[in-house]
């Protein structure tokens, strides 16, 4: 019963509000509901799902009657999960189009994806999560390049719409994780993902900061590297650099993705201590 366990989890009002209309919305359908058709047409008569003979596309019905069959009963709690797996599922969504930005899916980046959903939902939720990735490449290949764009532009608008910025902000450094987890991030990857920013109502600066993020920390790096964590240039006056802070620290602090879960929040306190550690050097560079 774990992977139906594990469904309802993302079902029972966890995407309903955000994920129950629009473009997030058919993406769920079919990720997911075509998923739970098979996962359930194991277990229960066949009865039941005589419906599910439809496009993939038209499964965002099914999906929203199983939605409101697993509601959670308590409603900080649903409010609480429905934050934490619309995160998730924007992270694999946005995640399909940077893993194929150079034309590859490297294992370094599906391994990473992996690892992401086994921190957050535990073994179980592997194969599943990956099954998931995969539909959408399946969507990337049907819809081709231009109208997948087009897709994930579309995508990029809602998460705006219900994400605020420190969040939209983490779930980008998701996806700069994944472009440098196999040691080269690519132009096509770089494009991408200042392209995915944009359309998250966020900039190339913050693409460039997270980039630099980790070289920027360490002591034996380039110093110019720790001004491009802050987003500045070496030029800057003492004022810009700690004004510079100051915003870097309020935007990436991690008790503003609380909320989306534990382990989310320790990813955003590594930023965080890459970010102060950066200011340190500059500081000290400079002897503030």
């Amino acid at each position: 019963m774990g992977n139906i366990k594990w469904f309802g989890s993302w079902i029972g009002g966890t995407l309903g509000t955000m994920l129950g209309s629009g473009i997030l919305g058919t993406l769920a359908g079919f990720c997911l509901g075509s998923i739970i058709d098979e996962v359930m047409d194991s277990r229960a008569d066949s009865n039941n799902y005589n419906a599910n003979n439809q496009d993939h596309y038209s499964q965002g019905n099914s999906y929203q009657q199983y939605q409101y069959g697993w509601q959670n009963s308590t409603s900080n709690a649903q409010t609480y999960e429905e934050q934490r797996n619309s995160f998730l599922f924007s992270m694999l969504v946005l995640s399909s189009y940077i893993i194929k930005a150079d034309g590859k899916i490297m294992h370094s980046e599906m391994e990473f994806v992996r690892q992401f959903l086994r921190q957050n939902f535990g073994e179980q939720a592997v194969n599943q999560g990956q099954e998931i990735l995969l539909k959408l490449f399946e969507v990337q290949k049907q819809q081709g390049e231009q109208e997948f764009r087009k897709t994930i532009h579309q995508s990029c608008t809602e998460i705006k719409h219900y994400m605020d910025v420190s969040q939209r902000l983490q779930l980008l450094n998701y996806l700069v994780i994944i472009a440098k987890v196999d040691g080269y991030v690519s132009p096509e990857e770089i494009k991408a993902l200042k392209e995915v920013a944009r359309h998250l109502g966020l900039t190339a600066k913050d693409v460039d900061s997270m980039l630099n993020m980790e070289s920027g920390a360490r002591a034996d790096s380039n110093i110019e590297d720790a001004y491009k964590v802050l987003g500045i240039s070496p030029t800057a006056t003492d004022d810009e650099v700690k004004a510079a802070y100051r915003k870097m620290a309020l935007k990436h602090h991690p008790d503003r993705v609380a909320t989306l879960g534990e382990d989310i929040r320790k990813a955003a306190e590594k930023k965080f201590q890459d970010i102060n550690d950066a200011k340190e050097r500059i500081f000290k560079a400079r002897g503030l």
